[in-house]
């Protein structure tokens, strides 16, 4: 007999003697912990869902109810909906730090969005423009009190989704929570072949590597839904929502409406 012989024995002997009960009791907690995150980073995508749900539906009442008031080719409703498409494309350049200058031009011409992009809120620029439109409109006599009053209730809806998307943008989760569920699930991770080895033996790093998968992978899941307005392949498709506002707008107004974007490697930006 070797003479390490004895202190192997009394290793194994202690590494047997380990319990996945402490394991258990953590992996619970940890648990806990990842699902509650995993519910608010939900939460804030979908909400940012319904905010942006909510644009479209504004944008088509205010193509709709702006035929009725102001006749289907009249020169202030067109230009009322082009301001229509670049506010949400300012929009979307806003939350996503983005030059959408090109979509601008588009909208409303070079020298309209040039003067939407000098400011600091390129979006607040073209609701307010939106506002001027109808006050034009109502000082010309083309709308009255109550036709005033039912199209500024739809930029009221429009200045709501603004609102309600800038304040998930500014809120994130609390760093230090994550940081939290980060360090614990690491740290659970590492130790856990120690408690597994007793019972599992060669087939630890698989039951291991099984958890690690779980926990990590919902850990990242949560992170890419925490900031929904992001270009990650789990965030909102901003630039496919802002196309079927272009749809909407164009139809709305007899012109020819561009496709549908269509996702690229399964990705829907």
């Amino acid at each position: 007999m070797r003479w390490w012989r004895p202190f192997d024995r009394i290793h194994l002997a202690t590494v047997a003697q380990y319990t996945t009960s402490p394991f258990t009791l953590l992996g619970i907690a940890l648990s806990i912990f990842l699902g509650f995150r995993n519910n608010a980073a939900y939460d804030r995508w979908w909400e940012a869902r319904k905010q942006w749900g909510q644009m479209i539906y504004e944008v088509r009442s205010l193509a709709r109810a702006s035929a009725t008031l102001l006749g289907e080719e009249d020169a202030l409703r067109r230009e009322l909906m082009a301001w229509g498409s670049a506010y949400a494309h300012a929009l979307r350049g806003g939350l996503r730090q983005l030059n959408v200058s090109d979509a601008l031009c588009a909208a409303v011409g070079e020298r309209n969005a040039a003067a939407a992009l000098a400011g600091r809120n390129p979006a607040d620029y073209c609701m307010r423009e939106m506002g001027r439109v109808l006050g034009r409109a109502f000082q010309a006599g083309r709308i009255d009190g109550q036709g005033l009053r039912i199209l500024d209730e739809r930029l009221t809806g429009l200045a709501g989704v603004q609102a309600a998307s800038e304040r998930i943008l500014s809120t994130p989760l609390p760093y230090a929570y994550t940081l939290l569920v980060h360090r614990t699930a690491y740290l659970y991770c590492y130790l856990l072949p120690f408690g597994l080895v007793g019972s599992m033996g060669w087939f630890t790093p698989l039951f291991t590597a099984i958890v690690a998968y779980t926990f990590f992978g919902l850990d990242a899941l949560a992170e890419e839904l925490e900031q929904p307005f992001g270009e990650t392949p789990n965030a909102l498709s901003l630039d496919a929502l802002c196309r079927v506002v272009d749809i909407s707008i164009a139809e709305a107004l007899g012109e020819p409406a561009p496709q549908p974007l269509q996702p690229v490697n399964h990705i829907l930006l």
